[in-house]
């Protein structure tokens, strides 16, 4: 045991966990500076594994309390779970790749930074490959609970395995269409163990896999609630004796990403939010229409055929566009300013 180790019960306790998977392995270490800098977690282990793929199976240490505990909430200890990735390893190679524990540190300077906390059932846009310097279109994670560690009980309080599985920017969209555990579900069948290929195509190349999350989603609607966006704006002009005029403004880029997500819930019952910097909208199925304003958020209240209006009539180009029933309010596209950014803390929502 390093003696970075010792009277570290968070740690002993993840080694125990592992130890009823890879009892007589002596794991890849990887301390906590890698690439040279300083990182936030203290260690990341790897095994090596044949079935039911061959593939390396990652562990970090550091997101949980690994010595006493520090955190104020006493069920949980630290972050409450520490990451898992399952990299596929075809060439039987004797050593993992090394950009894996740059990636997984990466993610960990995320959470750390931004206190954004990763669940089962979040994913994430890396905004490129997440091999880097490679031209992998595995340029997304999702989270699902490690199916070969359940979560354990220390004496700083829980900790849950999640495994981060890799996806390309296609897939990530099905998601936010459908559910990412339902999705993650289907992949199973064709991922065992949810093991990246960081060399495949899409999934969704294979017109079964496309058809079955294309039949889930169009019965269960999406899950996805909210989209942020770096570009949204609304005013309202009031008007003598009317219904004030409001003006909504969007990024082109958002629209088919909205257009896509509205009829997948409004039908169902469920609102959907756009964020944007300083403005939200709410998009809310009702009998009958309507624009309300409620501090910097919009309440868009639309009926069914509202929606249908409001799907077939916008675009991705620049304009302005005005949906029937919707007779007080105008839509502006507007160009996409910058680079293309993904949410890198989308969240899933029933």
């Amino acid at each position: 045991m390093d003696a970075q180790q010792d009277s570290a019960p968070g740690w002993d306790a993840i080694d125990r966990a592992l130890s009823r998977l890879y009892l007589r392995q002596e794991p890849k270490h990887y301390g906590p500076l890698s690439n040279g800098g300083s990182e936030p977690l203290a260690g990341i282990r790897a095994y090596k594994r044949i079935t039911p793929v061959p593939h390396w199976h990652f562990v970090t240490y550091g997101f949980s309390e690994l010595h006493g505990k520090t955190s104020d909430d006493p069920q949980l200890s630290g972050f409450g779970f520490e990451l898992t990735f399952r990299l596929a390893n075809p060439d039987d190679s004797e050593e993992p790749p090394a950009w894996v524990p740059d990636f997984l540190q990466n993610l960990a300077r995320y959470v750390f930074e931004s206190g954004n906390v990763f669940h089962a059932g979040h994913y994430l846009n890396a905004n490129g490959p997440i091999a880097a310097d490679s031209s992998s279109h595995i340029q997304a994670v999702a989270f699902v609970p490690d199916p070969e560690l359940p979560a354990i009980e220390t004496e700083n309080g829980r900790v849950e395995f999640l495994q981060a599985v890799g996806i390309t920017n296609e897939e990530e969209f099905a998601l936010k269409r459908w559910s990412t555990l339902r999705v993650l579900d289907v992949f199973l069948d064709y991922l065992p163990l949810w093991v990246t290929e960081i060399d495949r195509e899409s999934l969704l190349d294979d017109p079964q896999i496309a058809q079955r999350l294309h039949e889930g989603s169009a019965q269960e609607g999406s899950s996805s609630a909210m989209v942020y966006t770096e570009q949204l704006e609304w005013r309202q002009h009031k008007r003598l004796l009317r219904r004030p005029v409001t003006e909504i403004a969007l990024d082109s880029r958002q629209v088919g990403e909205l257009l896509a997500l509205l009829p997948l819930r409004l039908p169902f019952g469920k609102p959907f939010s756009l964020i944007g910097p300083s403005a939200r909208i709410v998009f809310e199925p009702a009998p009958r229409n309507s624009a309300q304003a409620d501090g910097e958020a919009l309440h868009l209240r639309l009926n069914e055929a509202t929606l249908r209006n409001l799907v077939a009539c916008l675009r991705t180009q620049e304009g302005r566009y005005q949906v029937e029933g919707l007779d007080s309010v105008e839509v502006v596209v507007r160009k996409s300013e910058g680079p293309e950014r993904h949410d890198r803390s989308a969240r899933q929502h029933g």
